[in-house]
């Protein structure tokens, strides 16, 4: 057998010929020849392995295309994210679109990018998005690249818009400083979902599609050598993007926020007791869109944190922009202190999430709301100001993992509600089989602070959501409420609903099986788990099972790599496990529903004891060897 090492160098020189960014073709063929110079071969030959996994037979690994597309670090090789990945991703997908165009109609594509780089390697959002649209238009798909940042609501937006058959978001989200990523929506303008995504991830790595069809790298260098000596271009793209085009479709998003009843009509003029709000956009990209949405809902502008205002890829004062994150808010509320600020409103760096929190005078300390109880707020706020009037049934719809509040508050109040399996793509194509059986869908939410109102997109939308929950913040100031209190008021009408969330670490997958296998007791689901009654047992993994179906299959999706078990209990607890798909965790999700009226402590302590027994019994840590993260 032909040694590891001498089969890496292959690998890797073969990926440099086909690179066209000089920038990291050269330092992969810097680093095979001090590889093979002894003096400094240790570590070269260890930084090629990080950039070049490599089997004793191909084919080696390569960056997963799943769900949401691309995700990875910016660097050289076939598991990051780098201009050849992307040229094969753009290849892959532009061949499957032709495939499946069966009746021949002409074909367009939108694609849009965030502010993210790589300086030492000419690595960017804006390059991706650039080889994209080239790859695209030489197979005779018309593409429109939106000019300057936009933020990814806005091209989820502008698929059906457009009536395009793609669009593609470049960006990694609230991912740290050194990655990038590539999503993808289909023509519905939801996230692409199976087997959407395995057809697009083989059709990636054909034979045909891994080498550039054309010298792309020369073409950008040629179009950028133009721009430099042409004053008429415009736009930031070197005349390739379409500014004209993009400020339409922004227009079009905000008027279509405006149709979509959200905006109540109600200016809120800025009093003395007006509540006064800090943003931030966390280095994003969200900040002139957060205006725009605050101007849209007749708001009084807010104040922006001014250090996390502008677009910074290097994330300076927060390497995990995720407003979820523990710390990641500090700044802000301590700017909204010396401001007098008692909200703080966050986008993370795309801005398709919102957070949310609160100074609350009683306890001098930030309520930082978690997603569920945000999409609580929401909720109850929409339906009273927009559902309870519908001429159309409505609708609300949230992830399985989410709270079950919104399903109590549907069975008291008469809107449907309905569950879907967790991740977004779910979540909005439920939202678009509701609305075409006639719903109105005034919200879709995941307990991952993801928020998508009054139906603008199927897509989570942190831009909508913000001049919302600003003017809920508004509304309940003005009558000397706050968001804590009306929370408060919220749980006394509906019951107080307590979770506990955590995983353990979990790095065997057999060991996960076991788990599983043991909560499915050969087909026998338990009645009862450590003294608490089972009222019924939902199991999402092959072939499915669900006690209250008269034919005991589930109606949500299956899977037998990604198997999710509930057990909901009599005394109003939900306990719902799964394994994650992109890390070695094994997460569950507990919650305990009060009746109204009850004292939060209480459904605390009940919560607090029912956890503790059921983790052992159906997990049996010790036994298992699962390992309680230090975080928790």
């Amino acid at each position: 057998a032909e040694d590891i090492e001498s089969i890496l160098f292959q690998h890797a020189k073969a990926w440099a010929k086909l690179d066209p960014n000089v920038a990291t073709a050269s330092h992969v063929e810097n680093l095979i020849s001090r590889a093979k110079q002894h003096d400094d071969s240790a570590a070269s030959v260890e930084e090629l392995r990080s950039y070049f996994p490599t089997n004793q037979e191909p084919p080696h690994p390569r960056i997963g295309f799943g769900t949401a597309g691309l995700r990875g670090r910016m660097q050289p090789g076939p598991v990051g994210m780098n201009d050849l990945v992307v040229i094969q991703t753009a290849q892959g997908l532009a061949q499957d679109i032709l495939r499946h165009n069966t009746d021949g109609k002409p074909l367009k594509a939108v694609v849009a990018y965030d502010h993210r780089c790589h300086g030492t390697f000419d690595l960017s959002s804006k390059n991706f998005a650039i080889y994209t649209k080239l790859v695209f238009e030489s197979v005779g798909i018309t593409c429109t690249l939106l000019d300057g940042y936009v933020a990814t609501p806005i091209l989820a937006f502008a698929v059906t818009n457009i009536n395009a058959a793609v669009g593609i978001m470049v960006t990694a989200s609230h991912n740290p400083k050194q990655d990038d990523g590539y999503k993808v929506y289909w023509s519905d303008g939801c996230q692409i979902r199976s087997p959407i995504d395995e057809r697009i991830a083989s059709s990636i790595v054909e034979e045909g599609n891994l080498s550039p069809w054309n010298d792309y790298g020369e073409q950008l260098q040629e179009l950028k050598t133009k721009a430099n000596s042409n004053e008429e271009l415009i736009g930031e793209c070197y005349g390739l993007s379409n500014p004209a085009e993009t400020e339409k479709i922004v227009k079009d998003y905000f008027q279509a926020i405006d149709m979509s009843g959200l905006v109540s009509g109600e200016v809120f003029e800025e009093t003395s007791i007006s509540p006064k709000i800090a943003y931030t956009a966390m280095h994003g990209i969200g900040h002139p869109f957060a205006m725009k949405s605050f101007q849209k809902f007749n708001l009084p502008p807010f104040l922006p944190v001014p250090s996390q205002k502008d677009p910074d890829p290097n994330f300076s004062t927060v390497p995990f922009p995720n407003p979820e994150e523990k710390g990641a808010l500090n700044e802000a509320t301590s700017f909204a202190i010396q401001n007098g600020c008692e909200i703080v409103l966050a986008n993370d760096p795309d801005a398709d999430r919102l957070g949310v929190a609160e100074f609350d005078k009683e306890s001098r300390t930030w309520i930082m709301f978690t997603g569920d109880q945000i999409g609580t707020l929401l909720g109850h706020y929409l339906w009273n100001a927009i559902g309870k009037k519908s001429e159309k049934p409505v609708a609300m719809c949230a992830s399985t993992v989410s709270s079950k509040m919104l399903q109590t508050m549907g069975l008291m109040e008469g809107f449907r509600f309905e569950e879907t399996l967790t991740g977004f793509k779910w979540i909005g194509s439920c939202a678009l089989s509701l609305q075409e059986r006639g719903y109105q869908v005034l919200l879709g939410y995941e307990e991952a602070i993801g928020f998508s109102c009054g139906g603008i997109i199927p897509d989570k939308d942190g831009i909508s959501a913000i001049g919302l929950m600003a003017t809920m913040v508004h509304s309940y100031y003005s009558m000397g409420k706050t968001l804590t209190s009306k929370l408060r008021e919220i749980h006394q009408k509906y019951g107080e609903f307590v979770s506990n969330n955590g995983y353990y670490q979990c790095d065997d997958p057999a060991i996960v099986q076991r788990i599983i296998s043991g909560m499915r007791n050969g087909g026998r689901y338990f009645e009862q788990v450590g003294g608490y009654s089972v009222e019924s047992v939902r199991d999402l993994g092959t072939p499915g099972y669900d006690s209250t179906q008269d034919d005991k299959k589930p109606t949500l999706p299956t899977s037998a790599s990604s198997p999710m078990v509930t057990f909901r209990f009599t005394n109003g607890g939900v306990a719902q496990f799964r394994a994650s798909g992109t890390e070695p965790k094994f997460k569950y999700y507990i919650e305990m529903k009060g009746q109204p009226g009850e004292e939060k402590e209480s459904v605390e302590q009940r919560l607090r004891e029912m956890s503790g027994v059921i983790l052992e019994h159906l997990l049996e840590p010790t036994k298992n060897g699962l390992i309680v993260p230090s975080s928790l």
